[in-house]
């Protein structure tokens, strides 16, 4: 697959910010922040995003999830699994989030993102922002017993191509400043943990 990105060095908007990001937070009365969660498929990372993203909403914090799947359907809809590919997954996921965290919004991303150099293209881009990397390091093969999906048996039958854990390594991450193992461990229990090391830094 070929990827055209353009050129933005001649775009130029001439129109002034007339409502910052403070502005905005103070607003909601929360500041905005981007938690990536990173993991293996299988790992337990869209139940944890959507599971906190309720309980933020029930203490009347504005979130959103970005996952990589849904996304997947529609924005990055025309990419592959190339590395080319997943760069440009995590580009546009990252510029969405950032977007969404300058308004003041809670934003939880679910992607896979399996190496490091990826995930410090996601910390760059949000690095005006307060970016929360999360490793959920649920063990390969506790996520291939699960395979809700399906995936890791059609990937070891070579029926998918290029999958994460089966013929793509994940490298483990260099710098999350969480992490969380799914396995023998309640979806609750994981939840509240999450919640904890986070809300603080929402809530203003």
């Amino acid at each position: 697959m070929s990827l055209s990105l353009g050129d933005s060095r001649n775009i130029f908007s001439g129109q002034s910010q007339q409502v910052s990001s403070h502005d905005k937070e103070r607003l909601l009365s929360q500041k905005g922040l981007v938690i990536w969660m990173t993991g293996y498929s299988g790992s337990g990372k869209t139940t944890l995003a959507y599971g906190l993203e309720k309980k933020l909403f029930d203490t009347g914090i504005l979130t959103a999830v970005l996952d990589g799947d849904i996304l997947r359907q529609g924005l990055t809809s025309d990419l592959g699994f190339s590395n080319e590919a997943r760069t440009e997954n995590v580009r546009r996921t990252a510029e969405l989030a950032k977007q969404l965290a300058s308004c003041g919004v809670a934003v939880i991303c679910s992607l896979i993102t399996p190496t490091n150099a990826l995930r410090e293209l996601a910390a760059g881009i949000l690095s005006e922002q307060r970016f929360i990397l999360y490793h959920i390091a649920t063990p390969l093969d506790v996520c291939e017993k699960r395979d809700v999906k399906g995936h890791y048996a059609k990937a070891r039958a070579g029926q998918i191509k290029e999958f994460t854990g089966v013929s793509n390594p994940f490298e483990l991450p260099l710098d999350a400043q969480y992490s969380i193992n799914t396995a023998g461990q309640r979806v609750e229990e994981s939840l509240q943990i999450m919640f904890n090391h986070v809300f603080p830094l929402i809530k203003t």
